[in-house]
């Protein structure tokens, strides 16, 4: 017979919406109580499994990582809570996790797109600009509806941020994954390659960092969102420093972008840009932090219901996964106390609940 469990505390089924009583039938939700008493019952306050919108499974500091490793990496988010992850690059070929019953639902990106010498060696699929469009067609085919374009990084030889490819060729670029049936990312850390991916049509821009007011009516004209990876960022000072001796200006560049990262996110979320939870884990971020992310968000001046939006309901909702509604598949957390009222509860939890299957 089917498993069946009851979840007794408050129900979140969205960022300002709450219902009692659900039950996870044969790893289906319901909120009609069965005729056979429960297999088991579990307490706390119900939300949608998070959602760890840049993630990298299958990459570490050195590249591709082995099967075993990418495999902790999966689990390691699952137990704090990520039961979907939206793959942002990876060089290792991770299909083979997809549709098991142990590790996080994964939509994948296929590898980064990134100009030659101009990213972390080892991780990316390294192009010139007239090779970028069909090295993007060949990710669209490779992901699960997304490609990861790498839009600026350090040019050494003007010793600061620039963007990778010139903006005609990103438009063409984007305009040829939208062909494929695929939407495009871009890592953007520099204001002006926001100007370049806006205009190129992209669909989400990973960190943000660069933004400035003038990009802000456009987001959300265009309805960008935007993943800010905050844990991430709270590197910049660090690569800073490293930077400083050979390169003043980057180094200089990179701590104005971190020190303002918290404003520019605020501002975002108050001229309505949408905003998702993303780690960036996988290369120096350490796996599952996706708690992490979400108090980075709170802090960065997010209203509580708002930042768990942004890793529950409204990101499942983008990425066109079910959340907390009848028939859904069973991919639940539950907090011991409300995190809308106890934000660290969500770095807590007391039951994390995969397909019906009860993980922890």
């Amino acid at each position: 017979m089917a498993e069946i469990i009851e979840f007794t505390g408050t129900v979140l089924t969205g960022p300002d919406t709450e219902r009692h009583g659900l039950w996870s039938v044969g790893g289906r939700l319901t909120f009609r109580r069965p005729a056979t008493a429960p297999d088991r019952i579990l307490a706390g306050f119900v939300l949608p499994g998070f959602v760890d919108a840049h993630c990298h499974i299958g990459l570490g500091a050195g590249g591709p990582v082995d099967a075993l490793t990418a495999e902790e990496q999966a689990r390691t988010d699952l137990d704090a809570g990520t039961l979907l992850v939206r793959d942002a690059g990876s060089p290792a070929d991770t299909r083979w996790l997809q549709g098991r019953k142990d590790v996080p639902v994964l939509i994948r990106a296929g590898r980064h797109v990134a100009r030659t010498r101009r990213y972390l060696r080892g991780f990316a699929e390294e192009v010139e600009p007239e090779g970028l469009v069909e090295a993007v067609r060949k990710q669209a085919r490779e992901g699960d509806g997304w490609v990861k374009l790498v839009g600026d990084w350090i040019d050494r030889d003007a010793g600061d941020l620039a963007p990778s490819f010139p903006d005609g060729v990103v438009r063409d670029a984007v305009n040829a994954a939208h062909d494929e049936g695929a939407r495009v990312t871009a890592h953007c850390f520099a204001e002006e390659t926001l100007d370049d991916v806006l205009d190129a049509g992209i669909d989400c821009v990973e960190h943000a960092t660069g933004l400035l007011p003038r990009h802000l009516p456009r987001f959300v004209e265009q309805g960008v969102p935007i993943v800010p990876t905050l844990v991430n960022i709270a590197t910049f000072p660090d690569i800073a420093a490293q930077a400083l001796p050979k390169f003043p200006r980057y180094a200089a560049h990179m701590r104005s972008l971190w020190e303002r990262r918290e404003e520019r996110v605020l501002e975002a979320f108050e001229a309505g840009v949408r905003i998702y939870a993303g780690t960036d884990a996988g290369s120096v971020i350490r796996h599952g932090r996706i708690g992490d992310e979400i108090l980075a968000l709170h802090a960065a001046g997010l209203p509580m219901a708002s930042a768990l939006d942004a890793a529950c309901w409204g990101a499942r909702e983008w990425l066109g996964a079910e959340g907390l509604e009848e028939g859904a598949r069973a991919d639940v957390v539950l907090c011991r106390e409300d995190p809308r009222k106890v934000p660290e509860a969500v770095n807590g939890l007391a039951h994390v609940i995969l397909g019906g299957r009860v993980i922890r």
